[in-house]
């Protein structure tokens, strides 16, 4: 009773530590209602977990948006703070970020919670599809937007606009759908070296214009959600760029699990109990 009664303490702690993060985070309330852009002093600054820039409520900028906007600049290659910052965090706390300070794994929990006729644990190209993210974060977040330029130079932040599913479900739906009629929709001017300016026109109406890109993004947030009802965390577990480079870090983080030799006695709770469905031993 009294181990029972001291895991549902852990994770109502961390279930605390994550809405009160993400609460903090994204508490620019006017921002929703005005349907602008947080544009601040704070922007300049990058929230450790996957959080949007557009989100009408950020207060700061995603990581992974801040590096593809510099490397697909035209004045910048390198953001050395970007770089800084991920070596940082990732070698003070690890993926221990991914648990309590990201917003969207926070969401992917919450949805994981709503009942399903078949919750899967573990399938045959579970480990397989576990390097998937490591090729996303070379490949989309650092090669494309390196390679990509156009004639004046500048290269799209590629994962962003093609695959993320955070970006469009914190900041595509709330301004396509909530942002009140009339002018233009705000830029959003550079709050890191070389971000390019989003520009999108509106019609007569309550909603911006939205095309086959924004289908396409909603068809992937989709997906992403469904998969959430069945598997635990599975943006986290197959895709996300930024759980890998944190992932990367974590052999040498402060923070990361330790294994007492003197007291395992290899019995296979820890990885029974790990609903990531990693084996600590």
């Amino acid at each position: 009773a009294l181990a029972k009664r001291q895991k549902t303490e852990r994770v109502r702690f961390r279930r605390a530590v994550q809405l009160f993060f993400a609460a903090a985070t994204n508490s620019y309330v006017t921002g929703f209602a005005a349907g602008r852009i947080y544009q601040g002093k704070l922007k300049q600054l990058c929230h450790p977990g996957l959080n949007c820039y557009s989100c009408p409520g950020a207060l700061l900028s995603c990581p992974i948006g801040a590096l593809q906007a510099v490397i697909g600049s035209r004045g910048f290659s390198l953001s050395l703070y970007v770089f800084g910052f991920l070596l940082f965090v990732g070698a003070l706390l690890g993926r221990m970020v991914c648990g309590f300070l990201c917003p969207f794994g926070l969401i992917q929990e919450l949805v994981h919670k709503i009942p399903f006729p078949k919750k899967i644990r573990e399938f045959k190209l579970d480990k397989p599809l576990r390097y998937v993210k490591y090729a996303v974060l070379l490949v989309m977040v650092i090669l494309l937007p390196m390679l990509l330029n156009n004639a004046a130079g500048e290269a799209p932040p590629t994962y962003c606009k093609y695959v993320c599913p955070a970006g469009i479900l914190e900041g595509g739906i709330p301004l396509v759908y909530f942002s009140p009629p009339g002018a233009d929709a705000p830029q959003a001017s550079a709050a890191l070296p070389g971000l390019p300016p989003v520009k999108i026109i509106r019609k007569e109406g309550p909603r911006f214009v939205t095309g086959a890109l924004f289908a396409l993004k909603m068809s992937i947030l989709a997906l992403t959600l469904l998969a959430c009802l069945v598997i635990y965390r599975p943006f986290c577990r197959y895709i996300c760029p930024l759980g890998a480079a944190y992932g990367l870090l974590n052999p040498v983080s402060l923070y990361r699990l330790r294994l007492n030799d003197a007291r395992c006695i290899s019995c296979g709770a820890c990885r029974r109990a790990c609903r990531m469905c990693l084996d600590p031993v």
